[in-house]
Parts: structure tokens; sequence; C-alpha cells
């Protein structure tokens, strides 16, 4: 009898898509949150280089969002004091994500 083994497709859209919504939807857990995303989208974009890939992108995007934000402050000293703590949270969560990527590509 013979078996047959079904690979299952792996896509760099779909694991950005599942690392940035799980992001968003875990920003209450701080480093947590981003971990777990970059852990399933790891998982879903198939091997390590691309969930790194993968989760460079939600990084970018979260940064575009947070430039924005830290942008539309009229004082500049307030911007300055509020983006550099973002940048503190930012490189926390982005360094969890990128770990979490990784490993989730080492399980899949």
């Amino acid at each position: 009898m013979t078996e047959y083994v079904v690979k299952r497709q792996s896509s760099l859209t779909a694991a950005f898509l599942w690392m940035f919504f799980i992001s968003i939807l875990l920003f209450w857990l701080p480093v947590l949150g981003p971990f777990i995303g970059g852990l399933v989208g790891g998982k879903k974009a198939g091997s390590v280089g691309r969930g790194f890939m993968a989760s460079l992108l939600p990084a970018l995007v979260i940064a575009l969002f947070l430039i924005f934000i830290t942008g539309s402050f009229v004082l500049p000293p307030v911007a300055a004091v509020v983006g550099g703590a973002i940048i503190i949270v930012y490189i926390a969560n982005l360094s969890s994500m990128i770990i979490g990527a990784i490993v989730g590509g080492a399980l899949a």
C-alpha cells in the first residue's frame, strides 16, 4: 500500500498576515504578543529563512504607523519624548517577533 504525504503550501503573504493581525490583537501582551504572532507566522512560512523574511514586513508596517503617530504631535519636545519611548517598545517587540518567526520556522 502506498502512502501519500501531502506537503502544505507555505506562503509569505499568509505568514505576514498572521503575524500582523496576531500582533495587533495581542497588543496588550508587550513582548509575548509579537512572539506568538511570529511563532504562528513562522510556522505558516514553512522555514526559518522565509519566517524571518515574513517578519520584516509587519515590522515595517508598524514602524511606518508609529512614525506617522509621532509626527502628528505639534510640539517637538513631546514628539521627541514619545518617539523615544516608542522606539524602545518597538525594538523589544520587533526582536520578539523575529525570534518567534525563527522558532516557528524551525518547528515547521
